[in-house]
């Protein structure tokens, strides 16, 4: 049958292809005209759905045709929004399809596809002809109860309610629900579903925070293989024998510094003047002694990528007993860790390194706001308090040092003309029934700039020597800006009135003198979510392709392998090359494919927690605000779209003023940055507006504000 299927299927193309500029054939007359002297109706059949599947060939109102001439390429759905959604062909573009061109495709659905006629090769947009093979057809929403009859209106793939078949699962209106396609339509909105599961309340930002993590694809559960794993690691705790081989650093004085929450300490910091410079010690927990090469902890992790924090809760990359456990560097207990040892010059410049396998036992569990007190207090000359007194009893001085040091690390950095993007993060406070209470817009003090320049330093280190090296290695790189988004960058703040230096090759130092000149400017904020914008987005890569935002060439993230699997990755490789003294050949056959794999993986898997955690927090926000509706508040426009405008509180909090929603004449978004009326801007970036807050939907963390007055 194979044969004669194949000898069809070259018919088939043939017949169709002298049907070039047609509409195509019926299936039926193309039978006639392919089935020859000894028909075979069901080897003819399976040739149709072969070609069909393989995107040749396609049939729309039961016609068949070349999918060439009918200018159709196969492509897959990539995700979807309420009102549109984008396809993936089979380069890799993506590309835009407007919710009336889905045909009720899904994510993950394989689709034969057209470009639109007004679409052009900036910005294509398409239109999905028809469903060659579905794929995963679950989403959640919200069940609705609509003229009796229950339904779920979806949180993404649709913004019409989709009815539900049969209530296998009890279910009441309002609850946050997982459901299934069961049946299929021409348009979402005439999709059947089933529910499969229930998240909860959706006027709860935990139940919606559920269910974007479920959809994300990210567990929130470890298999059970993994827990043995753990356990057996942690009731291992660290054996004479290897204290024995490591370099003994529990006198030295060393301590962590975090968020007063954090259980995941990953880092510790130490530090000693000398008479040409400095000694810097970087000391962190050493996962890869308990997390070895192709464990299930290893598999786990390495899907996983990173852990992924939101409101007051975290879904960790390393089960508890690791994470806050036996590789945790909790104070006055015994830790094994992976030490960068460098010695620096007076001006900063870093003169040597080392990467040594430690003990450590830190001193105390630093607290950034505790230690920015006392940093402050001994800069006003106020007196320490006594609580904190004794607490850091002894580590006064070494604080004092190390934010000397911190400060000519800046000093550096700054004038390497890294860009000094203040992009304010927001703390969300959680109360005991997991309800978010308040939105503050977090501070940075000195002892987190501290820790953030020892660990620049420290990963400096290790990308610079597996370069020096040439060994395999997962660099952090960030490159640079596609000239248009900088020339985008340059027209806005042009027509804003801000200078901008005139340059062929955007530079990092370029885009520092702007943030400079603006710093001052009400709408300095704006322009730092401009420039950031403008930025391509950083990522894992097997090569050094360096780091355009901190001006350095060589880059990788090392300090946080209890929560990072790439820092978990170049541990390891570090651990062969420093510890094991295994020679390059070894390293490059062992690591090779291991490196590629973990920066590929590492850089999907951190876009996917970065959107989880900014959805989650989206939630909690709204849920924040849910309980200020028809207050008043003061902010500044950020950002406008031909829709509306958004206003960012200084809380951080953002909502959005729908153009509908304006009152007065009609509005034209000018394509930037600005609401236009009769041609003069009326609403533009970095505007002061009063708003009140009309609206607050925890499901799907949408804010929105009108105009007060």
């Amino acid at each position: 049958m194979a044969a004669i299927k194949d000898i069809y299927k070259n018919r088939i193309k043939a017949q169709l292809h002298t049907l070039s500029g047609r509409t195509g054939t019926t299936y039926k007359r193309l039978y006639s005209l392919c089935k020859g002297r000894k028909p075979d109706a069901a080897a003819f059949a399976q040739a149709v759905a072969e070609l069909k599947r393989d995107g040749i060939i396609f049939e729309h109102k039961n016609s068949l045709m070349l999918c060439a001439d009918a200018g159709l390429f196969r492509a897959e759905v990539a995700r979807l929004n309420k009102t549109f959604g984008f396809i993936t062909d089979e380069n890799g573009n993506e590309i835009f399809v407007p919710g009336k061109f889905l045909m009720g495709a899904m994510p993950g659905d394989k689709v034969m596809a057209r470009l639109l006629p007004d679409s052009d090769g900036e910005d294509p947009r398409g239109q999905v002809v028809s469903i060659t093979e579905t794929g995963f057809s679950e989403f959640s929403g919200v069940v609705k109860k609509i003229n009796g009859r229950f339904c779920v209106l979806p949180d993404d793939i649709s913004g019409e309610p989709i009815d539900i078949s049969g209530i296998e699962v009890p279910v009441r209106a309002g609850d946050k629900v997982l459901a299934e396609i069961c049946r299929r339509g021409e348009r979402h909105s005439e999709h059947r579903a089933k529910i499969t599961g229930i998240f909860g309340d959706s006027g709860k930002a935990s139940s919606s925070a559920d269910a974007i993590l479920y959809m994300s694809g990210i567990e929130t559960e470890f298999p059970s293989e993994v827990l043995d794993e753990a356990r057996q690691a942690e009731h291992k705790g660290i054996p004479d024998t290897e204290i024995s081989r490591r370099l003994d650093l529990r006198d030295s004085i060393i301590f962590t510094i975090d968020g007063a929450d954090t259980k995941d300490i990953d880092d510790a910091v130490s530090i000693a003047r000398t008479s040409d410079g400095w000694e810097l010690g970087v000391h962190i927990a050493d996962v890869s002694f308990y997390v070895k090469a192709g464990s299930a902890l290893d598999r786990d992790a390495m899907l996983r990528g990173t852990s992924v924090y939101y409101a007051d809760k975290v879904v960790p990359m390393l089960p508890k007993e690791l994470s806050n456990g036996i590789c945790s560097l909790e104070p006055d207990k015994d830790r094994l860790a992976f030490s960068c040892l460098m010695k620096l010059d007076q001006e900063g410049k870093l003169v040597s390194y080392k990467f040594s396998k430690s003990v450590i036992r830190s001193r105390v569990k630093g607290v950034y706001s505790e230690i920015n007190t006392i940093l402050e207090c001994i800069k006003t000359g106020g007196k320490i308090p006594d609580d904190l007194a004794v607490k850091y009893s002894g580590l006064t001085e070494t604080m004092l040092l190390m934010d000397e040091l911190a400060a000519i690390l800046t000093a550096n950095k700054l004038r390497r003309g890294a860009p000094q993007i203040d992009s304010p993060e927001c703390k969300l406070i959680i109360d005991e029934n997991g309800v978010c209470t308040d939105v503050k817009k977090r501070g940075r003090g000195r002892s987190e700039l501290i820790i953030e320049e020892f660990m620049l330093m420290a990963n400096t280190s290790a990308a610079r020597l597996a370069k020096e090296r040439g060994i395999p290695f997962v660099y952090r790189v960030h490159e640079d800006p596609a000239p248009e988004k900088v020339q985008e960058l340059v027209d806005m703040l042009s027509r804003m009135g801000v200078q901008v230096p005139h340059f062929t090759d955007v530079k990092p130092g370029h885009l520092a003198e702007i943030l400079e000149k603006t710093k001052d400017m009400p709408v300095s904020p704006m322009i730092n979510n401009m420039v950031l914008r403008s930025m391509a987005k950083a990522k894992y890569s097997d090569e050094p392709l360096g780091h355009f935002g901190l001006v350095l060439e060589d880059y990788s993230h090392f300090t946080s392998p209890i929560r990072r699997y790439p820092d978990l990755a170049i541990h390891r490789i570090l651990t062969d090359l420093c510890y094991n003294k295994q020679n390059e050949r070894y390293i490059t056959k062992r690591y090779t494919a291991f490196a590629a794999e973990a920066a590929r993986t590492s850089s999907e898997c951190e876009l996917r927690a970065m959107r989880a955690e900014r959805s989650c927090e989206d939630c909690y926000i709204a849920e924040y605000m849910s309980a200020h509706i028809g207050e008043s508040f003061e902010g500044t426009i950020s950002s406008v779209q031909e829709y509306g405008f958004f206003v960012e509180l200084p809380n951080t909090v953002e909502g959005l003023v729908r153009i509908d929603s304006l009152k007065g004449g009609r509005y034209d978004f000018d394509g930037r940055y600005a609401l236009t009326e009769a041609g003069r801007p009326v609403y533009s970036v970095g505007d002061k507006v009063k708003v009140i807050c009309s609206a607050a939907d925890i499901s799907s963390g949408q804010v929105d504000f009108v105009i007060d007055g």
